[in-house]
């Protein structure tokens, strides 16, 4: 039903054979990697691109699209293709030329897709969003679009806050999308099939009316949230006064997917025509945390705790090894060590692999002796460098964001490191956080030269150490959420401090987030609806690769917010009332918002939460996924069962606090 596209597959190869040498890297564009899928278009009912709104060198290596591509490709009925975004020489090439974006597979125009997923796991690929659809010839405003064009819809962590690009995406996909990606294309293909019976209701729909039904539809999928058939009330203050569906179809509350027992994990990973960021294989060896980091979206979204058996995990890693040649091998979770038989996993890896070339990493370890332990049984595939995230220096900072660990286990820690081999440790700390003092700041720089002086004492000069420093940004659907940003200033002058103390070190390296890229994250993630022409009007002032440095463009962020009239603090130096009904009230993580405020309440008085495999917190999962869990027993959910009230300990050495009706507003 969709429209002829303006360039055929062959007038695009043409055009392409004239402009590539003209660009940096041409392998970005080509497509036919090893690996990739190419089917008959003409076999097929539902064709879908999927597309990672950044350059080919950071998209090709996503782990949630390799799923994707891989789920849709194995049905008969369907193929799956991709696409990135052009740097800016190949942009302008393209614009030059009338070269549609295309798909790398079939080289055929965007446009002629019945289905475009986007993958927004952070909010500041918005422009590059933007920026595809109108260089696919694809209406940029989800209500300028009729059956003729392709479905556009998007998933990912930040879309847990979908409103600022309402306007832009016709329908979300909330949570996980192993499952849901299928009921999406069943619905499409049952839709159009009624639409071509005459007997059919949907046959007499004008173009705009069928695209309308359509979406109607998909409000029927558990975990699809369809931006058009909800009504957002304000009140005077700016904020929201409610969020209600407007057909009966639609939810009040949408709960996110969630897939019960993980799929297999893809093996047949494409090989990059170039060299890109994470050349490598990723095996999922589980989804989820039991940690409760207060500041942590991905622990909070992810929950429960779902793990593959160490067969599983083995095999995978074996083929796609095989498959792809790669040489390095990435066993992938939040908290690898959390993993229950890690030990035996580890164990298990390094017996296959013995001999081979292959570099393998256990990313997000925990501070503690089995961390080394893990890393030492991996002796002859380990890498150069050694990464621990503290977060926070003091006590006091540790156990507000509910991450404690003292600073004999870090010394211990990083000292063990050291004496094994390594000569470099990197440090993840955070700066931010409105309860943080400069005392705290102070705490991380002599946490840095503490620790470096320990490596000098096992191995001498040959100890570095990287101190990467992020900034706090307070996240949806996380018990942070009702807090405010820090200010620009206030994060300069701890960055200066940071500075100080620890460049005059060569053996010290520094990295940190600028404040212009701090807000413009605050900005999107906290947004409300109205943040959608914000958005529109930067990305059409020029704003684009807002993740990169050299691309950045603050002062048309300014701009956009100064034209249509909004005040860039009010989303982020403003603290949140506690009855205040957010932007992203109706969707929903299944963690209960009394839960996380509970925990915000709890992290004001410095209160701590043992893991949640010791202790079920009732944070509201088990009850939404209940019926998920009798239909798939056994040992793939780490999530122990809900406990009575006297048995459930919310904190170490303190009570549970009590939730109330009429909460006050927080600082007073």
């Amino acid at each position: 039903m969709l429209t002829p596209p303006l360039l055929t597959q062959g007038q695009i190869e043409s055009k392409l054979d004239r402009i590539l040498l003209k660009v940096e890297k041409p392998g970005r564009y080509v497509g036919g990697e090893l690996n990739s899928t190419v089917k008959d278009w003409d076999s097929v009912k539902t064709r879908v691109a999927f597309v990672f709104p950044d350059i080919y060198d950071i998209g090709v290596s996503n782990v949630g699209l390799k799923i994707l591509y891989d789920q849709v490709n194995q049905r008969e009925d369907a193929l799956a293709e991709r696409a990135y975004a052009p740097w800016h020489d190949m942009e302008e090439l393209m614009r030059a030329n009338e070269i549609p974006l295309y798909a790398l597979e079939s080289k055929r125009p965007l446009a002629c897709f019945d289905l475009i997923g986007f993958s927004l796991p952070y909010e500041t690929l918005y422009t590059n969003t933007l920026n595809i659809l109108d260089l696919s010839g694809i209406p940029v405003h989800s209500a300028d679009r009729d059956e003729t064009h392709p479905l556009i819809i998007a998933g990912g962590h930040s879309t847990m806050n979908p409103e600022p690009m309402h306007a832009f995406i016709d329908a979300f996909v909330i949570g996980e999308g192993e499952e849901v990606i299928h009921d999406i294309i069943g619905a499409i293909q049952e839709f159009r099939s009624k639409r071509k019976d005459e007997r059919s209701e949907l046959f007499s729909l004008s173009s705009f009316e069928a695209r309308t039904a359509l979406l109607r539809r998909l409000t029927q999928i558990p975990g699809v949230y369809v931006p058009q058939f909800y009504e957002v009330g304000y009140m005077d203050d700016g904020t929201v006064s409610h969020i209600e569906p407007t057909i009966p179809e639609a939810s009040k509350v949408i709960t996110k997917r969630m897939v019960a027992q993980l799929p297999p994990p893809p093996t047949k990973f494409i090989v990059p025509n170039i060299s890109i960021v994470h050349n490598r294989v990723s095996v999922e060896i589980m989804r989820g945390c039991t940690r409760g980091c207060r500041f942590c979206h991905a622990g909070m979204i992810t929950r429960p705790v779902r793990e593959r058996s160490v067969e599983e995990i083995v095999e995978a890693a074996d083929a796609a090894v095989r498959a792809t040649g790669f040489e390095e091998l990435a066993l992938m979770s939040l908290s690898s060590s959390d993993y229950t038989h890690v030990k035996e996993l580890v164990d298990a890896i390094s017996k296959k692999f013995e001999g081979r070339k292959l570099t393998i990493s256990l990313p997000s370890l925990r501070i503690e002796s089995v961390s080394i332990d893990l890393m030492e049984r991996l002796k002859q595939h380990r890498s150069g460098g050694f990464t621990l995230a503290p977060e926070a220096a003091t006590e006091r900072m540790r156990r507000i964001i509910n991450k404690f660990i003292p600073d004999e286990d870090i010394i211990n820690t990083t000292r063990e490191i050291y004496r094994r081999g390594w000569t470099t440790i990197k440090l993840y700390f955070m700066i931010g956080h409105p309860s943080e003092t400069m005392e705290d700041v102070q705490a991380i720089a002599d946490l840095c030269k503490r620790v470096l002086n320990e490596g000098r004492k096992v191995i001498g000069w040959k100890a570095k150490l990287h101190a990467g420093v992020s900034t706090f940004v307070p996240k949806p659907q996380t018990p942070f959420q009702w807090v405010s940003c820090d200010t620009r200033e206030n994060i300069l002058e701890k960055q200066a401090l940071l500075k100080r103390q620890l460049l005059k070190d060569k053996n010290i390296k520094l990295s940190w987030t600028k404040p212009e890229d701090t807000l413009l994250e605050a900005w999107l993630s906290r947004g409300d609806r109205k943040l959608s022409e914000v958005i529109y009007s930067a990305w059409k002032n020029g704003a684009k690769f807002d993740a990169w440095e050299e691309s950045q463009k603050h002062e048309m962020w300014m701009s956009a917010f100064a034209e249509h009239g909004l005040d860039p603090a009010f989303y982020t130096y403003r603290q949140r009332r506690t009855d205040e009904v957010f932007p992203w009230e109706h969707i929903t993580a299944a963690v209960r918002k009394s839960f996380l405020f509970q925990d915000f309440r709890m992290s004001l008085e410095g209160e701590i939460r043992v893991d949640c495999r010791l202790n079920c917190f009732a944070c509201g999962i088990l009850p939404t996924f209940a019926n998920l869990r009798r239909e798939n027993p056994g040992d793939v959910w780490k999530c122990p069962d809900v406990k009575s009230p006297a048995s459930r300990k919310l904190s170490v050495n303190s009570e549970q606090p009590s939730v109330v009706n009429e909460l006050p507003v927080i600082g007073d």
